[in-house]
């Protein structure tokens, strides 16, 4: 392939993640704020968000976690956020005995409790491990709110009214996680405009 090919080829990349995050926009705006609602009264009520995924998604949930505790784009407070997934010795000590499904399932039911928010993060939303987390989530009496790819995968069933769901219709993996990070950069903001008044 040569370099005018590939130079073609990236960027077809960016019109493809512009294009999705462009026809997305009216369908997510409404559950990024609803989820912004529950954050913020959450933190208002000294409740803490609990966030976790799997690979991309481990990141996402480790970033946004790091945003929360730290700042987004204006100077404040930290937020009380705690990423499950950021804690390798924990991962491996539950994981090492077979036991990979529970490592956050585990962790939310020491850590958790009423009122607290579990943000789950997953593109197939069919991960063990995120479906137990939000089950356990469920029993500790926290309020969930998940984001998934595709059709929304099985985690869409544990959800009630009281949750929200984040859906990102679409098959691409990639893409998906494109539009993760900027869900959770409006999420970020819309916290801080909420808390803050900041515009």
């Amino acid at each position: 392939m040569s370099n005018l090919e590939l130079t073609d080829r990236i960027s077809k990349h960016f019109e493809q993640s512009a294009n999705l995050k462009l026809q997305l926009a009216e369908l997510l705006s409404k559950p990024i704020l609803e989820s912004a609602n529950i954050i913020v009264k959450a933190l208002l009520d000294e409740k803490k968000i609990l966030t976790c995924g799997n690979g991309g998604g481990a990141a996402n949930a480790q970033y946004f976690a790091s945003r929360m505790l730290s700042h987004y784009e204006t100077e404040r407070p930290g937020l009380a956020a705690i990423s499950l997934s950021a804690d390798n010795t924990t991962l491996t000590s539950i994981a090492n005995f077979g036991h990979f499904e529970y490592i956050f399932s585990k962790q939310i039911m020491a850590l958790g409790q009423p009122g607290d928010v579990l943000l789950a993060i997953s593109t197939s939303g069919n991960s063990a491990n995120i479906i137990k987390a939000i089950e356990a989530a469920k029993e500790r009496e926290m309020i969930v709110i998940s984001m998934s790819g595709g059709d929304g995968g099985t985690l869409v069933e544990l959800l009630t009214d009281n949750d929200i769901h984040i859906g990102v219709p679409h098959d691409n993996p990639y893409r998906i996680q494109e539009v993760y990070i900027l869900i959770l950069h409006c999420l970020c903001d819309a916290i801080d405009c909420l808390l803050l008044g900041v515009y």
